[in-house]
């Protein structure tokens, strides 16, 4: 349940009948075509820099692979499972980051994770990817989801 107004609790379906109409096209158009067809969907077992993210709720588990080459992230690939949302979220991630200097990346970080957070900074000129996920804010289990392969890198970096 999702708590919108004091005393008023909504189901998480009656909330995404409430989403407008663009959000709910960037969510078919953007998580359902990246979870059944993900972006550089693809074991790496080699890589230099092997991450795991991992969310012990539900089960979701993925696997980042990647090289840091002259101070950006490249052959960017995942693999793994979870739901659509986590999934989908992940493949984004690769799609956004590869080939991006670190500082590049921990920016890219900050405006995904921004976007999920309900106490985020609203920004302008938000990625059209990004902004399909901006309804998991309103769904904590959800949020998770959405984070998940980005809070692991975020983390990575941090302690880099």
């Amino acid at each position: 349940m999702c708590k919108i107004q004091k005393d008023k609790f909504l189901s998480e379906e009656q909330v995404v009948n409430k989403m407008n109409e663009e959000l709910k096209k960037l969510y078919k158009t953007v998580i359902l075509k990246n979870n059944n067809e993900p972006f550089a969907f693809e074991k790496r077992e080699e890589a230099e820099v092997v991450l795991e993210a991992y969310n012990q709720i539900c089960g979701d588990r993925f696997r980042l692979f990647f090289e840091i080459e002259n101070d950006k992230i490249v052959n960017l690939s995942f693999h793994g499972f979870g739901c659509a949302i986590s999934k989908a979220s992940t493949s984004i991630l690769v799609k956004h980051l590869e080939g991006k200097s670190l500082i590049e990346t921990k920016d890219i970080l900050k405006s995904f994770l921004n976007v999920i957070n309900p106490e985020g900074i609203k920004e302008e000129n938000i990625e059209e990817d990004f902004q399909a996920f901006e309804a998991a804010k309103d769904f904590p289990g959800r949020s998770k989801c959405a984070t998940l392969s980005w809070d692991a890198l975020k983390e990575y970096l941090e302690e880099k």
